[in-house]
């Protein structure tokens, strides 16, 4: 009996999946499925020490409000999201920028190409400040507070849309 059950865990497994895959579609057509459904556990909370070639959490803590995006040159919707940041600089909002596993040459001729949208600019090559943020890609973007504390997240490229109806009431109330 127990080797019966044995060989049939893998397809009990591949059944719940599978489920949650089809659930996931299902509400992608009803347009109720969330890809951000798990919030950050960072929310309210001070940002992660860490040490970059670039800055550091001590830099961030300006006693004004601003933005932290991690990006990477080899990401597409990193480049669907650039104009966003560009227009971000325009109305001197401070987007401080990580490279995310990035090769400093890939970083610069991507800044190069699309322009430089960030106030600073670090490089997380092996990607460790990455995960304690808890990014699940990129590009991910945060609002940070004037005393380090992480108000918002938000884990898809910005859009022109996301920044009116989300980040900036958030960026009014905390300014």
């Amino acid at each position: 009996m127990n080797r019966r059950a044995l060989l049939l865990a893998p397809l009990g497994v591949a059944l719940l999946a599978g489920g949650g895959f089809w659930e996931m579609l299902a509400g992608m057509r009803k347009g109720t499925f969330n890809p951000r459904g798990v919030p950050s556990p960072l929310i309210g909370k001070r940002i992660p020490a860490f040490s970059l070639p670039g800055f550091s959490d001590t830099d961030l803590v300006t006693g004004k409000p601003l933005l932290v995006n991690f990006f990477a040159s080899w990401c597409v919707p990193c480049v669907e999201e650039h104009p966003v940041l560009m227009d971000l600089k325009e109305q001197n909002i401070p987007v401080w920028g990580i490279a995310y596993k990035d090769k400093p040459a890939a970083t610069d001729m991507f800044i190069a190409r699309h322009g430089d949208p960030y106030f600073r600019l670090a490089r997380d090559e092996p990607g460790r400040v990455a995960i304690d943020w808890g990014t699940t890609g990129v590009p991910e973007t945060f609002l940070v507070d004037g005393q380090g504390i992480i108000r918002w997240h938000f884990a898809l490229p910005l859009t022109p849309e996301t920044v009116d109806e989300e980040l900036m009431p958030l960026w009014r109330k905390v300014a």
